[in-house]
């Protein structure tokens, strides 16, 4: 699902792979669907998920609407969505909620460190390296869409930066040790949300990748 989400030659094929990524965390948190709290992080991870998907949905009948295409080529080369305009704050923030609530940032963030019921390999690599950063490829492999919608992308800058601050606090006051890194992830991502609202894709990209080896090593050494 996340080689199908990052290789995807247009929005469709995109879709599919983040909607396949969503249903893979829902089950594999549900691992140990014996206990209560396992399942309830389950359905609390693939409601919120469900919701970031409906607004990408969205996003993407108005592109089809407007440019007749879900080809990255055709829709990023067309006029047709004007800078600033309506349709372009709408298309903006429903691939925004989309990606906050992928990658976890305020105000979807709530089921990420409930995920941690899953075991913990999965949670090294789909809550930490893989499945989590997909908002923010999301928002880098979209860019063009964003920037015809400045202020949106600037809102998916100071939501990442409200999101630092808070998981960092929260992390505080953790005593369970997986928890205590989920929200350090949700932290770190928040990060590279400031750096793609601020329109720097590459130092964005550059941290997901480190993120991503630090993070699993992180979770594998806790488990």
């Amino acid at each position: 699902s996340m080689l199908l989400l990052v290789e995807a030659g247009n929005l469709v094929l995109l879709l599919a792979g983040w909607g396949m990524v969503g249903l893979s965390s829902y089950l594999l948190i549900n691992f140990w669907h014996q206990r209560a709290s396992a399942v309830a992080a389950g359905k609390k991870a693939f409601i919120m998920n469900a919701f970031g998907d409906a607004t990408f949905v969205l996003a993407i009948f108005l592109l089809i609407q407007r440019t007749g295409s879900v080809e990255f080529d055709a829709v990023f080369r067309t006029d047709v969505v004007e800078k600033g305009s309506a349709a372009a704050v709408v298309i903006a923030l429903g691939l925004l909620g989309g990606a906050l609530a992928k990658s976890a940032q305020v105000p979807l963030h709530t089921w990420l460190p409930d995920a941690m019921e899953g075991p913990t390999p999965v949670s090294a690599l789909i809550h930490a390296a893989t499945m989590v950063t997909a908002g923010v490829y999301l928002i880098a492999r979209t860019n063009v869409l964003f920037e015809l919608a400045p202020d949106i992308q600037a809102l998916g800058g100071i939501l990442g930066g409200v999101t630092i601050l808070l998981a960092g606090l929260v992390a505080l006051v953790q005593t369970d040790i997986k928890r205590v890194i989920a929200y350090s992830t949700m932290s770190q991502i928040g990060y590279m949300f400031v750096a793609v609202g601020l329109g720097a894709y590459g130092p964005g990209m550059f941290h997901l990748m480190t993120h991503a080896f630090f993070k699993a090593l992180l979770f594998m050494a806790a488990g």
